[in-house]
């Protein structure tokens, strides 16, 4: 059986191994591969694993011999998996490696713009310390999570896991999703979404992105929140109207934003976030921690295993 690996490098840079997958067939790894080159590399292949590499129904068509696809990700928007189907092409995605990374960033990104220990450190290097004549200095108010009101739109497996750290430093949870949540943990709400831009300190997005929520943050849903709201993204780039987002942080609409994700990956130089105010932004590394990445490795690979016994794991089509 041959595996071709197309786009290896973001799932593993040099830091794990391929073997689970070598134990299974005979293994072709790239770093990267362009729409040019993906028919010549992929025209022998059993199983195609990719990260963002797409995958369309011209490149299905074209790769008789191709029987599975693994995506290495949840997402499987790279995949016409319609077309898979058409051909007789498995397809299977790796659900739920690596939650708590993810809510690690959240945090990472709310203490960021809470504590300002980046400008602070910057500033103790630059001599600040050293010349003050008090033993202590402020670049600007620190501020305390205890009692802060944390939104979460969205409440799968990350969701829960901020929750947990939020309830942890004596938050309040608001929760939104798209059914009602009951029987939720003490300290933790569920309420309507209008209700809860009103109310969160902080607002953190964990939904998908559908025609429903593309673009929901945007000029309106900016005008409900507070002025001093922090916005975390680390869900989808397309959860936001980026120009509103960069409009409403000039003009201080909302006080400050920490993103993990944009509308596009890497992100164009115009792109206005860049140059927006009071915004920190991840390249899309929050789920990209080594445990992380091992566990989906490790889940990628049972998944190619079931699917060569005859079990359905984690299966699309």
């Amino acid at each position: 059986m041959k595996i071709v690996i197309l786009d290896g490098y973001t799932l593993n840079p040099g830091d794990l191994s391929w073997r689970g997958f070598e134990d299974l067939g005979e293994v072709s790894s790239y770093d990267r591969t362009s729409p040019q080159q993906l028919i010549e590399r992929a025209q022998d292949a059993d199983v195609l694993l990719t990260n963002k590499t797409t995958l369309n129904v011209k490149d299905i068509a074209a790769l008789p011999k191709l029987k599975y696809i693994g995506v290495l990700a949840t997402g499987t928007n790279v995949v016409d998996v319609d077309a898979a189907a058409k051909y007789g092409v498995a397809v299977t995605n790796v659900p739920g490696y690596g939650p708590d990374a993810v809510a690690q960033m959240v945090f990472a990104h709310i203490l960021h713009h809470t504590q300002a220990v980046a400008p602070h450190h910057q500033a103790v290097m630059d001599g600040q310390w050293s010349r003050g004549e008090d033993f202590c200095f402020t670049l600007s108010p620190l501020q305390s999570l205890k009692g802060k009101v944390i939104g979460l739109v969205g409440y799968g497996d990350i969701g829960r896991q901020v929750a947990d750290i939020a309830r942890a430093f004596q938050m309040q949870v608001l929760v939104n999703s798209q059914k009602p949540k009951r029987d939720l943990p003490e300290g933790t709400t569920w309420c309507e979404l209008d209700t809860l831009y009103h109310q969160a300190d902080i607002i953190s997005l964990h939904c998908p992105l559908t025609p429903a929520t593309d673009k929901m943050i945007n000029h309106q849903s900016l005008a409900l929140m507070k002025s001093s709201a922090l916005l975390i993204n680390t869900a989808r780039g397309g959860l936001i109207n980026e120009p509103a987002l960069a409009q409403a942080l000039e003009r201080g609409i909302i006080a400050a934003a920490g993103l993990d994700v944009l509308s596009t990956e890497p992100p164009s130089v115009n792109n206005p976030l860049l140059t927006a105010s009071n915004v920190t932004i991840t390249p899309h590394n929050a789920w990209a921690t080594r445990e992380a990445r091992q566990n989906l490795m490790d889940i990628a690979v049972a998944n190619l295993q079931g699917y060569l016994v005859g079990e359905s794991v984690n299966r699309l089509c």
